[in-house]
C-alpha cells in the first residue's frame, strides 16, 4: 500500500515496524462542545484507513485521544458553573453519539490527557534534563533553537518563523516560536502537582506522551487534519524526538479542508456547523458517503447539492443490494449459467480495482467506482431466474467492499410497522383480484407513509423511502 507521507512529501510503500501489525495515532477532539463538520472529515477518513488495513489482514492498534484540559474547556466550564471534568465527561459521551451515527468505530484506546498527567510530567522533565526545555515562573517551554531539525515536518524555516513573530515586552520566552510544555496555575484553573509547582500540561505535549505510551517511542502512522500540521504536529515531532533520540512516527497523513458552499468554514462567516446540527437535516450515512466521494487529501465543498449527489449514489447501492437480497430469498440452488460465470470474473476484476484504488494512497473516490461497476453488472445479469450461488457471491462481494468504507449499513430485513404491513397485504390481495384501481390507491397510501412498492415476478417488494 502506498501512503502519501507528509514528512517526505511523496508516496511511500507502507512498511510497518512489526509484520502484520500497524499502530496508528489520530488526533481527537477537544471536548468542550459538539464536534463540527470539519472535524468529522478526519474522523471518517482515518476510520476508513483502519478498516482497510484490517481488510488487508493487519492487526491494527488505533489510538485517538481526547483533549480534556485546555483554555477553551476552562472558559466553558466556568461559564456553566461546572468542573472541567464534568464538561469533558459530557462531551466525550456526545462525541461517541455523533461518531457512532457517522459509522465511526471506537478506537482501540481513547486516552484522556487528564488521566496521563504523570506520563506528561515525566516527558517534560526528560526534555528539561536534556537541555531542550527551560522553566520560567512555573511555566516550562520547549526551546526550538536547541532542535536543529525543527520545521522538518511542515517545511517551516526558523528564520521565517522568527521574522513573522511578535515578541511582547513582557514575554519571558527565549524565542517567539518556543511553546509551552507545562503551564503554571492561574486563579480558578484546575491544576496538578509537578516539579515546577501547580499547573497543567500544554496542548502539544499530551499527544506525544499518550502516543508513545500506547504505541511506543517510534510507531507507524500519525494522522490528523491539515490544519494540525503546523504547529501541533511539528511540535510533537520536536519534543518527542528530542526526548527519545529516535524517529517519532514513520508516516504522517493529513486530510484536506472542508469548505461550506465554496467558502472557508468559520464562525464569523456564519457557516460553522456542528455535526449535531448537520444531522438534523441530513442522514448520517449520506454525510459519510459525501466525505468519501473525494480523495482525502483534496479540499471538499460541503453543499446541499453535493449531499444530494451522495444520497443518490448511496441509494443506487441500496437498491441493488436490496434487489439481490430479495431475489435470493426464493432463488434456486443450481449451477451458474455462462452469464453468471462471467459475472464472477468481473466481480474479481472489480475487487482488484477497489483494492488497487485503496492501495494508491486510499483513493476512496476511485474505489467507489469499482462498487458501481459491480452494481451495473449485477443489474444486467441477475434476475428472478438467477442461481442462489451467483446472488450470494455478488451480494457478499458488494457488502464486503462497502464494509471497508463503512457504508451500506442498514439491514435489508426490515420489520414493517403494522399499518404498513396491513396496507401491503391488502394491496397484494387487490392485485390478485386484478383490482388495479384499489392496488394503485394502496400504493399511494404506502408512499404517503414513506414506503415504496416494487412489483416483481416474485411478488411485491416493500422498501422504505429515504
Amino acid at each position: 500500500m502506498l501512503i502519501y507521507n507528509s514528512k517526505t512529501r511523496k508516496k511511500e510503500e507502507l512498511v510497518t515496524l512489526q509484520p502484520g501489525k500497524v499502530g496508528i495515532y489520530a488526533c481527537g477532539p477537544t471536548v468542550y462542545d459538539y464536534f463540527h463538520i470539519g472535524n468529522a472529515r478526519p474522523f471518517i477518513v482515518f476510520d476508513v484507513l483502519r478498516r482497510y488495513l484490517e481488510h488487508r489482514g493487519y492487526e491494527v492498534k488505533f489510538v485517538q485521544n481526547f483533549t480534556d484540559i485546555d483554555d477553551k474547556m476552562i472558559r466553558r466550564a466556568n461559564q456553566e458553573g461546572i468542573t472541567v471534568k464534568e464538561l469533558g465527561d459530557r462531551f466525550i459521551q456526545e462525541y461517541y453519539q455523533d461518531a457512532a451515527a457517522l459509522g465511526i468505530r471506537k478506537a482501540t484506546v481513547h486516552p484522556r490527557a487528564t488521566e496521563h498527567i504523570g506520563d506528561i510530567i515525566k516527558l517534560v522533565k526528560n526534555l528539561q534534563n536534556k537541555g531542550f526545555a527551560y522553566e520560567v515562573n512555573g511555566d516550562v517551554y520547549f526551546d526550538v533553537k536547541k532542535d536543529t531539525s525543527y520545521g522538518k515536518l511542515s517545511g517551516q524555516n526558523m528564520d521565517d518563523l522568527e521574522a513573522g513573530a511578535r515578541i511582547d515586552v513582557d514575554d519571558v520566552k527565549h524565542n517567539p516560536a518556543d511553546f509551552a510544555l507545562w503551564k503554571a496555575q492561574k486563579p480558578g484553573e484546575p491544576a496538578w502537582n509537578s516539579p515546577w509547582g501547580l499547573g497543567r500540561p500544554g496542548w502539544h505535549i499530551e499527544c506525544s506522551a499518550m502516543s508513545m505510551k500506547y504505541l511506543g517511542e517510534t510507531f507507524d502512522i500519525h494522522c490528523g487534519g491539515k490544519d494540525l500540521l503546523f504547529p501541533h504536529h511539528e511540535n510533537e515531532v520536536a519534543q518527542s524526538e528530542c526526548a527519545t533520540g529516535k524517529p517519532f512516527a514513520n508516516y504522517w497523513m493529513h486530510n484536506g479542508f472542508i469548505n461550506i458552499d465554496n467558502e472557508k468554514m468559520s464562525k464569523s462567516a456564519g457557516n460553522f456547523f456542528t455535526v449535531r446540527d448537520i444531522l438534523k437535516e441530513y442522514a448520517p450515512e449520506d454525510v459519510r458517503m459525501f466525505m468519501l466521494s473525494a480523495h482525502y487529501r483534496s479540499p471538499v465543498n460541503f453543499s446541499r447539492d453535493m449531499i444530494a449527489q451522495a444520497h443518490a449514489s448511496l441509494q443506487r447501492l441500496y437498491t441493488a443490494r436490496d434487489r439481490m437480497a430479495f431475489l435470493m430469498d426464493s432463488a434456486a440452488q443450481k449451477d451458474m449459467n455462462e452469464a453468471e460465470q462471467q459475472l464472477m470474473v468481473k466481480l474479481q476484476e472489480s475487487t482488484a480495482r477497489f483494492d488497487a484504488a485503496m492501495d494508491d494512497d486510499m483513493n476512496t473516490a476511485d474505489a467507489m467506482g469499482a462498487l458501481f461497476e459491480i452494481v451495473k453488472e449485477a443489474n444486467v445479469v441477475l434476475n428472478e431466474n438467477s442461481s442462489k450461488e451467483a446472488l450470494e457471491k455478488t451480494l457478499s462481494t458488494l457488502q464486503s467492499l462497502c464494509d471497508v468504507l463503512g457504508i451500506l449499513v442498514k439491514p435489508y430485513v426490515m420489520e414493517l410497522p403494522e399499518e404498513v404491513q396491513q396496507l401491503a397485504d391488502a394491496r397484494a390481495t387487490a392485485r390478485k383480484e386484478k383490482n388495479w384501481a384499489k392496488s394503485d390507491e394502496l400504493r399511494d397510501a404506502l408512499k404517503a407513509l414513506g414506503y415504496m412498492v416494487e412489483d416483481t415476478a416474485k411478488g411485491q417488494k416493500i422498501s422504505k423511502l429515504n
